[in-house]
């Protein structure tokens, strides 16, 4: 026999007891056994479940407005939720479409206030990816809407691109390919690099993605530098020590020691515009700088001025004023520089990362059926 349990204080009064049964059932997605003693102890487990209350039990409308892995929506599907599928939702679409949904799901479409204001069920907001800076996380807690993210499932894709921006760089490849389309054969030219082996790189921010672009930087023959910093976990200082890190005193040092800096950090007030004049007339003519991370981290006017009379370089998957969405126009100075190589906002943008965020979705809203909260960075669960 099966059930759906809903607690007496939402709406039904408590199911009637079933009769003795060689079956299995659920109540809010516990598991009981035939006998009377069974179905009380399942109702007990149910009630304190934290949101038994709020999710009546484990099945919820969510509504994905970004792209999502067939597979895993059919998963989702397969769990018990409904599922809307609209990627081509914007932020000023959502407010229209967000009412009667439990659950949105959004990987780039921003989600403001006015989206979340016009929202009347929501419980939470998956962020598929790690960054939330697109999300309104105030104007969420104020609702007691809880916002979580897939923190480090997309790292080894955005550490391969900022490998392959260094690359790119140094060996000119964007105009060897331009310069081969056009017909022209100009070996004397794109003949003139230095190479990666035997040079430096800073890296700031060492989470998962920060790691990740060490090891590989390491790989090529380069030394790695990093912030000295106390605290961090066993399991960060092992994996600093095997590529053999150095560490330095803070950000003016590793600007002046390393020939790259790659930033990983999130947007912040204190990462805001950390990439200034100051830092960068420390770093020698000819570094380069190195963005997959958040626009905002970047004073462009100071990196244009660095660009134009010290030879800095750069690499930028990222931008302050990026479209915020898939396809459009931009205008931008700093990325039409000739020494910028950028691409656009593709960093995570991977079949293997996109399965792999589409999987954490999926176990962040199954936790989440199931009375758990996970990665949640805007309230305390």
């Amino acid at each position: 026999m099966s059930k759906e349990y809903e607690h007496p204080s939402v709406t039904n009064p408590r199911p009637t007891k079933p009769a003795r049964n060689r079956g299995i059932t659920r109540i809010a997605g516990v598991a009981y056994g035939p006998t009377i003693a069974d179905y009380r102890q399942a109702v007990r487990i149910a009630e304190s479940v934290p949101f038994a209350l709020q999710l009546r039990g484990i099945a919820m409308n969510i509504l994905l407005a970004d792209k999502f892995s067939e597979v895993h929506l059919n998963r989702l599907q397969d769990l018990g939720h409904s599922c809307d599928y609209r990627s081509e939702l914007t932020a000023e679409d959502l407010p229209r479409h967000v009412a009667g949904y439990e659950i949105l799901v959004v990987r780039s479409t921003r989600v403001d206030a006015p989206a979340i204001n016009a929202s009347d069920t929501l419980k939470m907001i998956v962020r598929a990816g790690a960054g939330t800076n697109t999300i309104d996380k105030d104007a969420a807690a104020d609702k007691s809407i809880r916002v979580c993210n897939v923190p480090g499932k997309n790292a080894p894709a955005v550490a391969e691109l900022t490998m392959g921006l260094l690359l790119a760089i140094d060996r000119n490849i964007p105009d060897n390919v331009a310069d081969l389309r056009a017909g022209g054969w100009n070996k004397k030219k794109y003949s003139v690099a230095e190479g990666l082996y035997g040079r430096t790189m800073g890296v700031i921010g060492l989470g998962a993605i920060g790691l990740a672009v060490a090891e590989r930087a390491s790989a090529f023959g380069m030394q790695v530098y990093v912030i000295r910093k106390t605290g961090r976990s066993e399991v960060i200082t092992k994996r600093l020590a095997e590529v053999n890190v150095v560490e330095v005193d803070n950000l003016d040092e590793l600007a002046q020691r390393c020939a790259v800096l790659s930033f990983h950090v999130p947007a912040s007030l204190d990462t805001r515009g950390m990439v200034n004049e100051s830092l960068l007339s420390r770093m020698a003519p000819g570094s380069i700088i190195l963005n997959t991370a958040r626009g905002d981290i970047i004073d462009e006017q100071a990196l244009l001025h660095a660009m134009d009379n010290n030879g800095i370089r750069a690499g930028l998957d990222v931008y302050r004023d990026e479209p915020a969405v898939g396809v459009g126009e931009f205008d931008s100075v700093l990325a039409k520089h000739p020494n910028v190589y950028g691409t656009h906002h593709i960093g995570a943008s991977t079949t293997q990362a996109q399965n792999a965020v589409a999987e954490g979705v999926v176990e962040i809203i199954e936790a989440f059926g199931q009375g758990r909260v996970l990665h949640c960075v805007n309230l305390l669960n």
